[in-house]
């Protein structure tokens, strides 16, 4: 049979209320009766019910982890990071797929039935309008790679998509390509929209060089090696600027699959950094988005507002750097 607080209570000589004070957060509970419990509770193999707790303390512990790119395989690496991060914090994250939805509603009404302490929103490609639904409705949330602005209505954590659009054209302006292009994930995504932003405004300074721009259909293998299989039927670029990693690989598959070599024929860089990149048939050169750090802030951001509904929203941006790998050629 499963062990009580009331067995605990046997087991260490107090009260059924000293246990229960004694794993409430903030209850007030002397140091020797919580040894006496702890202990009690080790003997016995204790753990409290963390249901409910939630109906002594008001708080399930519960984060809303919410995304619309489960396709992704750097999403892997996200939702690991989240989960472990959470979890460590003695948080449990409840995660919520919105794949091919955009209305955050249905979210909204799910969350709410779970009395979620907080939601994070990990998405790249969503508009600022959707995190903001879930604070019109009175939840702490965070934008984990949100849309960088100086005045933001809720948390967001993330990178300038500009500044790396900048930072793409930069490198390829260095290895002497004279015909380049960016092929970016959905035109309707906020990320996609920055970084082509990003990338055409450091061109327009160089009008020597000429300039296309294209879209794939989603930030997936399969859109990335469609896109590029169109592409090398026309008058393909020397080099591309992929607005992400998969979508980089993808287009690295339909490189091959032509019979052009990278970097000889095509140069590609990526945005992400993602795991896959570095492996030896890949050998991708990308620009590294600090996936670790903008997790760790977004879960000590969701947990400080939970504390404090009331803090004021704040941007945290984190730099990002160009990792030389071998689909460019070298700088000149």
């Amino acid at each position: 049979m499963a062990v009580t607080l009331k067995d605990v209570a046997e087991r260490a000589g107090v009260s059924r209320s000293a246990v229960s004070r004694t794993f409430t957060e903030g209850a007030s509970v002397s140091a020797k009766t919580r040894s006496k419990v702890e202990k009690a509770a080790r003997d016995l193999g204790y753990s409290p019910n963390a249901l409910a707790s939630s109906l002594t303390t008001g708080r399930t512990k519960l984060i809303g982890l919410v995304s619309n790119n489960f396709h992704n395989p750097l999403f892997l690496e996200v939702f690991d990071l989240f989960t472990r991060g959470l979890q460590d914090r003695g948080l449990r994250p409840l995660l919520v797929n919105l794949s091919q939805e955009t209305d955050p509603a249905n979210s909204l009404r799910m969350l709410r039935q779970y009395s979620v302490d907080g939601v994070i929103v990990a998405s790249s490609t969503l508009p600022p309008s959707f995190a903001e639904a879930f604070r019109d409705a009175g939840m702490p949330v965070v934008h984990s790679f949100g849309r960088y602005t100086t005045s933001p209505h809720v948390h967001v954590v993330g990178i300038d998509n500009i500044a790396c659009g900048r930072m793409a054209a930069e490198t390829l302006v260095a290895r002497g390509y004279r015909r380049v292009a960016f092929m970016g994930g959905p035109e309707t995504a906020t990320s996609t929209q920055d970084r082509a932003r990003g990338f055409l405004g450091k061109l327009a300074e160089h009008p020597d060089i000429e300039v296309s721009v294209s879209y794939a259909r989603a930030y997936s293998f399969d859109a990335g090696r469609v896109e590029m299989t169109k592409l090398l039927m026309q008058s393909p670029a020397e080099a591309y600027f992929c607005g992400d990693d998969v979508l980089s690989i993808g287009a690295l598959s339909a490189i091959a699959e032509a019979g052009l070599r990278c970097p000889e024929d095509i140069g590609i860089i990526g945005l992400n950094d993602m795991d896959m990149a570095r492996w030896q048939n890949i050998d991708l050169t990308t620009i590294r988005q600090p996936v670790a750090e903008i997790i760790g802030a977004s879960i000590d951001l969701v947990v400080a507002t939970i504390a404090r509904p009331d803090r004021h929203p704040e941007t945290r941006l984190f730099p990002c750097r160009v990792v030389e790998r071998g689909t460019l050629r070298p700088a000149r």
